[in-house]
């Protein structure tokens, strides 16, 4: 298959196209801005394969993705290029309104006349598989999961502006019927996650011996999702999904927050011992404003359907991603040092506030 990957430079992108080419053979366009969290040494073993194509662009830019599209003529566009960081969407809105929403409509809109000149086979084989996220649902009581006709009901200017990129897609394959496919996938981890989610950062944080911040009491809990597990049901989505159809993807592994933080500095003591537990590095912090309580994802429909299930067990997907993060400080340093080195995000402050009621500048 040819196939066009939006954002294949982020974290579960990068998983994907390593997977398409190394895996699969498929011959991967990957569309790219190189936003902060974009990084391409994340793609060095694919660099110079022959099915491997890298273009820096915005998917924002209509002028670029026709070109993009008709120059590939894809089977599938796989769309993963998104703003992803509740924390950096609470003081920096824009960003995730203007990729999120206003790029969806964009691709879809290049998709949509791609496509309406396609014929016969090759018409009836394509494919636009929309990946997003659970936290479009909002929040749970406790005992509640997920499923796919749960009404959706975002909570921060993330979820809201992904919500908002399902009902997009939806609407095209309603109104056009273009052949689209939506995922709604948990928490992910894995080699590779850009320092700024929950487990690299205490990851990192612990390995440095700084403080860990948890926010709130830390029972936040999310169903957590190992990277590789996650590109697997992408792809059975893909290929066995029926057009129009949203379905879940989770690891079935609900955790708060507070328990994943003791295991990630439990088995670094077991692997980097200092002498004394790292969980005395614990530092409780003034919870995220508007902090969803609870995610849990109910994947049934895909198992049931399309035969998936998580092969990796939570403690053994954190354990490959503690060996693989020692082992690769190479990769991870330098964002540590130059991008992002574990500062607090996210929290409102009065200036913030004033500038983004005006709405003129991005603050964070």
């Amino acid at each position: 298959m040819r196939v066009i990957v939006t954002g294949g430079a982020g974290f579960i992108g990068s998983a994907l196209c390593r997977y398409l080419i190394g895996d699969r053979k498929f011959e991967v366009t990957n569309v790219d801005k190189l936003t902060y969290a974009a990084n391409l040494n994340s793609l060095a073993s694919i660099a110079g394969n022959r099915n491997y194509r890298f273009i820096r662009g915005d998917i924002c830019d209509r002028t670029l993705m026709d070109a993009v599209i008709y120059e590939t003529k894809p089977d599938a566009i796989l769309h993963l290029a998104a703003e992803s960081h509740v924390d950096r969407s609470i003081t920096g809105s824009a960003d995730f309104i203007k990729t999120n929403i206003v790029g969806t409509h964009t691709l879809l809109e290049a998709a949509r006349c791609y496509w309406e000149r396609l014929a016969g086979e090759v018409r009836d084989r394509f494919r636009f598989l929309h990946v997003s996220t659970d936290e479009v649902y909002g929040t749970l009581s406790p005992g509640a999961y997920f499923l796919e006709t749960t009404p959706r009901d975002p909570r921060s200017p993330y979820s809201a502006s992904k919500a908002a990129s399902d009902h997009l897609v939806r609407a095209w394959h309603e109104t056009y019927g273009l052949p689209v496919l939506i995922t709604n996938s948990s928490n992910n981890y894995g080699p590779y996650h850009f320092p700024e989610k929950l487990i690299p950062l205490v990851l990192l944080n612990a390995l440095e011996e700084k403080p860990i911040p948890v926010y709130g009491d830390g029972q936040q809990v999310r169903d957590w999702l190992y990277v590789d597990d996650h590109v697997r049901a992408l792809m059975l989505v893909l290929e066995r999904g029926n057009p129009g159809q949203t379905y879940n993807i989770g690891g079935r592994a609900p955790l708060c927050n507070l328990d994943v933080v003791h295991r990630i500095c439990d088995l670094l003591d077991a692997r980097r011992p200092t002498g004394v537990s790292r969980r005395q590095l614990i530092t409780y912090v003034a919870d995220r404003p508007g902090h969803d309580r609870r995610y849990a994802v109910d994947p049934t429909k895909l198992e049931t359907e399309l035969g998936w299930c998580a092969i990796e067990t939570f403690d053994r997907g954190l354990a490959k991603t503690i060996d693989w993060y020692l082992a690769n400080g190479a990769w991870w340093r330098p964002l540590r040092e130059k991008v992002y080195s574990g500062q607090r995000l996210g929290l409102l402050t009065k200036q913030n506030e004033k500038v983004n009621a005006r709405g003129e500048e991005r603050v964070g």
